[in-house]
């Protein structure tokens, strides 16, 4: 048995929820469906580029005990 983290590949996808601001312009919401938060964060530079700020979460894991 191996102690190594489950594949992202095999994770189940979940819906990540945000915002990201484009230079001055208001916040946008956005919604990417991803495997983790590094997968969503992916998504969201591959739609929009890199260097915006951005908050993105899973409902689920914003909600759930530490």
């Amino acid at each position: 048995m191996s102690d190594d983290p489950v594949p992202v590949k095999n994770q189940p996808l979940k819906e990540y929820i945000g915002y990201i601001w484009i230079g001055d312009e208001p916040g946008v919401r956005l919604s990417v469906w991803a495997r983790d938060p590094h997968e969503a964060t992916a998504l969201v530079e591959a739609e929009y580029g890199k260097g915006h700020v951005m908050s993105i979460w899973n409902e689920g894991d914003a909600s759930s005990l530490r």
